[in-house]
């Protein structure tokens, strides 16, 4: 496997700090992390929405933060302490977890809700005025009649 270094990259430029990361993030493995399974979908021209499968947990259960372009959603199960029941066979993960989703500039968590063991995170980019496009309206001045000329005297 190759390994490129981005330190000189780090070095020579100014406000890349956050791409440089990310590409340094994309040369190392996830450790092939799959829990829990997810879908993201886009939902409209600007929403999307994350769905993850977290059967087994409730909403006291799960925090979801978003810091710096980075959406965090962590897990963790309450021990529960009866000894009313023994499990014999345990099929359905509980273990913690933590996924992290990194999101666009202008991207910004809607809400969240948990139904029938799915999480639903809602994404909205809202694009600022300034970046948005504008149109820009051509004005002809050519055989205006109300413009002026003025001559110069002939020598």
């Amino acid at each position: 496997m190759r390994h490129v270094d981005f330190a000189p990259l780090y070095r020579s430029t100014v406000g890349f700090d956050r791409l440089v990361s990310m590409l340094d993030g994309l040369s190392q493995p996830d450790n092939g992390q799959t829990y829990p399974p997810y879908n993201i979908e886009r939902t409209g021209e600007n929403a999307y929405r994350i769905t993850m499968a977290v059967a087994g947990f409730d909403e006291t259960e799960l925090s979801i933060e978003s810091r710096e372009n980075t959406l965090t959603v962590k897990g963790e199960k309450a021990e529960k302490e009866d000894g009313a029941s023994e499990t014999l066979y345990r099929g359905i993960a509980g273990r913690a977890f933590e996924r992290r989703f990194q999101l666009a500039e202008h991207v910004e968590v809607r809400g969240a809700s948990l139904k029938n063991g799915l999480l639903h995170v809602d994404l909205v980019r809202i694009i600022p005025e300034a970046m948005k496009p504008r149109k820009i309206e051509i004005v002809s001045t050519a055989g205006n009649a109300n413009e002026k000329q003025i001559e110069a005297a002939a020598a």
